[in-house]
């Protein structure tokens, strides 16, 4: 019989669960934070991302680049990912709870495995500046048809796709509605093992709208299903990449995610130059210690 006390006789570390691009209180996307990571093995790592069941969990360290205010790996369960926008947010704003101190006022800089990616402090919203495109261009025919069919879309409502992978080796389609994105219900069936597995679906919002961008994302969750993610950084980033790019559309704008699933998320994209800022609302919502041992 359990006495009923918490255990702690392995070693303990810092936790922090932040909601991360929420319009209201525990509308966005959460993601768990795991601090002084160091002596964590890869294996430990997803195994504690699998137990915490988020779309991603992630690990402080000490950073290895002098530029760096901390490193950070990112695990959507038990797959590692070189990048992803609302860890990247959701863990900024937890080495700001636990104490951190930016090396330069206003800006916190990451490294992760797409290298250094800053991030921009106003209060308790944050932006990330998008990294550059790992893959991009049109789909191949063959990836084209497989997409249509993971996503039960007839040619007629795509206006147009693309490979707009950032790390998580994101494709995306533009669909020719609101009604046609909301309508999607994704057929993992229809994946091909060499073929695109994160999948990123647009709309263009209409005049009266008060969003210029509605979006959807589903990635496998490695059991033979696609799992639909309430609000997603990198593929906002990219997204907005492609779309200013095409000229579909303008920064600034502000994009909504997450309503089929219950969330309310709002990325706001902003431009500077050459740079395109992700940003959101991320705020600490669980805070304590976790059991590593």
């Amino acid at each position: 019989m359990s006495s009923g006390r918490l255990r702690t006789d392995g070693p303990t570390r810092a936790f922090r669960q932040v909601d991360v691009f929420a319009e209201g209180a525990f509308s966005g996307n959460p993601v768990a934070v795991i601090d002084s990571a160091e002596d964590l093995s890869d294996e430990q790592m997803r195994t504690i991302s699998r137990w915490t069941n988020l779309s991603e969990c992630t690990f402080l360290l000490p950073p290895e680049n002098a530029e760096a205010d901390y490193r950070v790996r990112i695990f959507a369960l038990d797959t590692e990912l070189p990048f992803a926008g609302h860890p990247t947010l959701g863990t900024a704003r937890a080495w700001l709870d636990l104490g951190g101190i930016p090396r330069q006022s206003g800006t916190v800089i990451q490294e992760c495995g797409v290298g250094l990616v800053q991030v921009r402090l106003a209060g308790e919203f944050l932006a990330f500046a998008a990294p550059p495109l790992r893959r991009s261009g049109p789909l191949a025919h063959q990836d084209g048809l497989t997409v249509h069919q993971v996503l039960g879309l007839r040619p007629d409502q795509v206006l147009d796709a693309a490979w707009v992978d950032n790390g998580p080796g994101w494709c995306a389609v533009l669909v020719d509605s609101v009604e046609t994105l909301l309508d999607v219900r994704p057929n993992p069936g229809a994946l091909r093992a060499d073929g695109p597995q994160a999948l990123g679906v647009a709309a263009l919002g209409a005049e009266n709208d008060d969003v210029a961008l509605h979006v959807r994302a589903f990635f496998p969750d490695g059991a033979g299903s696609l799992v639909e993610d309430p609000v997603t950084g990198s593929l906002n980033a990219s997204l907005a990449q492609w779309l200013t790019g095409t000229g579909r559309l303008n920064a600034p704008y502000t994009a909504s995610q997450g309503t089929v699933i219950g969330r309310n998320g709002r990325v706001s994209i902003e431009a500077e130059g050459e740079t395109l800022w992700v940003g959101g609302r991320a705020q600490v919502r669980v805070t304590g210690t976790v059991v590593t041992g």
